[in-house]
C-alpha cells in the first residue's frame, strides 16, 4: 500500500526521514479527505417531517463516504415546546453551550439547515470566527406564519434574508426555488437535489382492508399543509391519512369517513404507501416534498397542484410518460393519476439516489483546514536506456 502525506508535511522532512527506496519516487496527487462536518438543526429526532429524515438520511450516507459528521440538534440543550406545535421542541438561546460543542467536534465544515435558535447561534459563531459555512432553505416559514396569524410573508422574508446573507452558499432543492428566492433579494444560491431510499420504499403487496381504490396523504396534519383540499374532494374508494399534527382532532370530527391511521415509521410507513393508489398532495407551500418521492419509489402514482415542489419532480418525468398529475382542479388530478402505470413511477424514483445527493452536498461545502494534496511514494518509472548510435 502506497504512503500517504498531507501536504503540509514539506517534502524535504520527508526525504530527511532516512534512505528513500531507489525504486520508488515522491509525487504530489490530488485526493478528497475525509472531513469533519457540523450539521446545525433545530429539527431532528424524535419530530416527524421530511427535513428530519433528509438529515438523518444524509448523515448516514456522508458516514459511508468516510466523513465524521456531528449533528447540533435540540436534545442538546433546554428547550420549550413550540407554540401550536407541542410536539415540536425548540432550544433556548444558549451561544455558550453551542461554542462549547463545536469547538470540541473541530469541524472542518459547517452547514446551518434551519433558521431556528440553534441556526442563529451557528451562524453567531461562524461570524465570530470568520468561519465560512453554507445553509439551506427547507421551509416556506413565511407562508405558514401568514396561515397561522395573517402576517405578510414580507416581513419574514426580511428576517430569513439576513440569516442567509453571510453564507457562502444557501442551498435549494430545485431551479425554480432558486429563480424565487434570488427574485426576493437572497444570493448565492446553489441547487441541492434529494435523494429517495429505494430499498425501503418499494412496490409490495398490501391490503389494508379499505376500500379500493385508495387515496392516501403522509405527512404533518397542519393548517399549512392544506390537507382539508384533500378530504373534501368526491372520489370513489377510500381516504387515507398517515401522521398528526396539531389539526388532527378537528380534522377527524369534521370528516369521520377517512381513515386517520397517526404517524407511522420504517417498513410500517412503507406498507402505508404501498397499499395506495394515489398519493395525494394537497400543499401549495412546500419547497420539495420528499413524501413525493416516497410515494413513487413505492410505486404510487401522485396528484398535486401545479405549484413549486411537486410540478418540478413530476416534471422530470417524460410528457409521454407521467408518473403523476398535477391541475388546479385536484379531484380531476387524482382520478388521472389512478390510471398511471405504478413500475413506471418506480422506474423513475430509482434515478434519485442518496449517495449522489451526499456527494453533490460535500461539493457544496466550504471547508477550513483540508489539504486537498499530499505527497505519496509511487514506484519510480524507469525509462528504457538509449541505444547507442551504430548498434
Amino acid at each position: 500500500m502506497p504512503q500517504a502525506y498531507d501536504s503540509d508535511v514539506a517534502l524535504e522532512d520527508l526525504e530527511d526521514q532516512g534512505p528513500e527506496d531507489q525504486s520508488e519516487e515522491l509525487v504530489l496527487e490530488d485526493y478528497d479527505p475525509p472531513l469533519r462536518i457540523l450539521i446545525a438543526t433545530d429539527a431532528w429526532a424524535p419530530q416527524v417531517n421530511g427535513v428530519v429524515r433528509t438529515l438523518e438520511t444524509l448523515s448516514g450516507e456522508l458516514t459511508k463516504l468516510g466523513h465524521e459528521v456531528k449533528v447540533l440538534e435540540p436534545r442538546m440543550f433546554r428547550t420549550v415546546p413550540l407554540p401550536s406545535y407541542p410536539e415540536i421542541k425548540i432550544a433556548l438561546w444558549s451561544g455558550g453551550r453551542a461554542e462549547q460543542i463545536i469547538d470540541e467536534f473541530r469541524p472542518n465544515a459547517i452547514h446551518i439547515a434551519t433558521e431556528g435558535p440553534i441556526g442563529w447561534a451557528a451562524r453567531a459563531y461562524c461570524l465570530k470566527r470568520a468561519f465560512p459555512y453554507t445553509t439551506s432553505f427547507h421551509t416556506r416559514f413565511p407562508e405558514y406564519l401568514q396561515a397561522r396569524t395573517g402576517l405578510p410573508p414580507v416581513f419574514a422574508y426580511r428576517v430569513l434574508r439576513l440569516f442567509h446573507w453571510p453564507a457562502a452558499a444557501l442551498l435549494v432543492t430545485t431551479h425554480s426555488l432558486k429563480r424565487e428566492l434570488e427574485a426576493r433579494g437572497f444570493r448565492n444560491i446553489r441547487v441541492w437535489a434529494r435523494g429517495v431510499d429505494v430499498e425501503l420504499f418499494h412496490p409490495q403487496q398490501v391490503d389494508l382492508g379499505l376500500p379500493r381504490p385508495v387515496f392516501t396523504y403522509v405527512g404533518r396534519v397542519a393548517v399549512e399543509k392544506n390537507i382539508e383540499a384533500f378530504l373534501k374532494l368526491d372520489l370513489p374508494g377510500s381516504k387515507l391519512v398517515v401522521g398528526d399534527g396539531p389539526q388532527m382532532a378537528q380534522l377527524k370530527h369534521r370528516y369521520p369517513q377517512v381513515h386517520f391511521v397517526g404517524t407511522k415509521h420504517g417498513a410500517e410507513l412503507a406498507r402505508h404507501y404501498a397499499a395506495s393508489d394515489v398519493f395525494v398532495f394537497a400543499s401549495r407551500t412546500d419547497t420539495y416534498g420528499l413524501v413525493v418521492l416516497e410515494a413513487l419509489a413505492s410505486g404510487v402514482p401522485v396528484a398535486a397542484y401545479p405549484v413549486q415542489g411537486p410540478a418540478d419532480i413530476l416534471g422530470g418525468a417524460p410528457p409521454d410518460a407521467p408518473v403523476g398529475a398535477v391541475n388546479e382542479d385536484l379531484r380531476s388530478a387524482a382520478l388521472e393519476a389512478l390510471e398511471i402505470p405504478r413500475e413506471r413511477c418506480r422506474e423513475f424514483a430509482l434515478g434519485f439516489s442518496w449517495a449522489a445527493c451526499a456527494k453533490e452536498f460535500v461539493s457544496h461545502l466550504q471547508c477550513r483546514n483540508v489539504y486537498r494534496r499530499r505527497w505519496q511514494r509511487v514506484k519510480r518509472t524507469r525509462k528504457p536506456r538509449p541505444t547507442p548510435a551504430g548498434e
